[in-house]
């Protein structure tokens, strides 16, 4: 099954595609972590990826499209996936649908102030990128990731200023796709304000698994 996770920062969708990767047997496929590693091998790409990340602006079209469409041809995504992050314009909906054809789209449905308190304490490992939480979901060991032991820290792009200027992004440019893609008739609504437990339950039965 192919997936699409629409939603704003802070939504809980990367979360949930961690937990539901067994579930699908798909791979989650995150524009952040393919954004990340462009950053870390210092290439004039990365570093332009990185500034616009930074001023807490989304990456352009042209650039994520390339990524996107690279990563989507590996063999462990060919049949399966989930898409975290993309596409994020209706620009970028046309564009995969060129290359890759969707099952469903699975909307998060959460207010902004909720949004704002759960990425205003969000950490992230920094070696392999895996989501905790301040007050919700804090590693075992304070600042060491659970998982690889890596550095829990909290990214530039997490600070309050830069969270409510990735919110009026995502509702400026983000939200058509929800008609876009209810239109097509493969669109599913999930409350995302719960638990994440009761948010994989209400996953679940969107999706009637």
């Amino acid at each position: 099954m192919k997936l699409i996770f629409l939603g704003p920062p802070g939504a809980g969708k990367g979360t949930l595609a961690e937990k539901v990767v067994g579930i699908l047997n798909a791979p989650q496929i995150s524009t952040g972590v393919i954004f990340r590693n462009a950053i870390e091998t210092g290439c004039s790409l990365g570093l332009k990826v990185k500034a616009i990340i930074d001023a807490g602006k989304l990456v352009d079209d042209e650039t994520t499209i390339e990524l996107v469409k690279r990563r989507l041809a590996e063999e462990d995504a060919r049949e399966n996936y989930i898409l975290d992050g993309f596409p994020r314009t209706v620009i970028q909906a046309d564009a995969l649908a060129e290359f890759s054809l969707v099952d469903k789209v699975v909307n998060f449905d959460i207010p902004d102030s909720l949004v704002l308190e759960r990425m205003s304490g969000r950490r992230v490992c920094r070696g392999c990128g895996h989501n905790y939480h301040n007050l919700f979901y804090k590693p075992k060991v304070e600042g060491i990731c659970d998982h690889c032991g890596g550095e829990v820290y909290s990214r530039g792009d997490d600070k309050i200023e830069t969270i409510q200027r990735r919110v009026e992004i995502y509702r400026t440019q983000t939200v058509p796709l929800i008609d876009y893609y209810r239109n097509k008739g493969i669109l599913v609504d999930v409350d995302a304000r719960p638990a994440m437990d009761q948010v994989v339950e209400n996953f679940k039965k969107a999706l009637k698994l």
